[in-house]
């Protein structure tokens, strides 16, 4: 090896020190988003999963969806793949090979039953708000993955910062099988608009105040 090949003496360190300082960067132009964000959903947006006006027509529940459903994903029973809004959140939560994008995936084997045509009331009482299109219970029916929710998981009970109290997701639907008995708990609905409180600087400025303000030029 000629000594013009050589590298010189601190090179590897100094293109190192580079490439953290590039990964540094970028970690810290992340920090505030991922500050404000309640899981993944806020940095997806809107768009991430509707879209005005689907190539396909697809729809799901009555939404309108921009990613198609997941084709390869099938439910135990029907040997078929799943199919209302089931089949949307598997697009993302479900492995690579059955048809998702690898996205926190879920599981028949080891997650909570979803996408089930009926529910047997001597299994589970299901708020009937609860239940999606033709008494389908689907992932919506436990989580409401909208940006607005803040809890864990984006669950629709408070259930602590970490998931503490999981316990008040499972009396919803299993009252006689919990402690807590039959208390009711308080549920997130964000496609309940009549509830949705206006964000602070979005709020509109009372009539009253509006109406006593003085007018220009110091007019009563």
């Amino acid at each position: 090896m000629s000594r013009s090949s050589i590298p010189p003496a601190g090179a590897d360190a100094r293109t190192a020190a580079r490439a953290w300082t590039a990964i540094a960067v970028v970690v810290a132009s992340l920090a505030p988003a991922a500050a404000l964000a309640y899981g993944g959903h806020d940095s997806v947006g809107c768009t991430g999963c509707h879209t005005l006006a689907p190539a396909d027509g697809s729809r799901g529940g009555g939404a309108v969806f921009a990613a198609p459903p997941n084709p390869k994903l099938v439910e135990p029973r029907t040997n078929r793949p799943y199919t209302g809004t089931t089949a949307f959140c598997l697009f993302c939560h479900a492995e690579t090979d059955r048809g998702g994008q690898g996205y926190l995936t879920v599981s028949r084997h080891t997650s909570h039953p979803f996408g089930l045509p009926s529910v047997n009331r001597k299994v589970a009482r299901v708020p009937p708000e609860l239940l999606r299109e033709g008494g389908r219970f689907e992932c919506l029916s436990c989580h409401d993955v909208h940006p607005s929710n803040p809890n864990y998981r984006y669950l629709r009970v408070d259930v602590g910062k970490d998931g503490e109290e999981l316990e008040k997701v499972c009396v919803t639907c299993h009252p006689a099988k919990s402690a807590r008995g039959g208390r009711e708990v308080v549920r997130f609905d964000s496609m309940d608009e009549t509830r949705a409180s206006p964000s602070p600087d979005r709020t509109a400025v009372p009539a009253t105040e509006a109406t006593s303000a003085p007018a220009p030029g110091g007019a009563p």
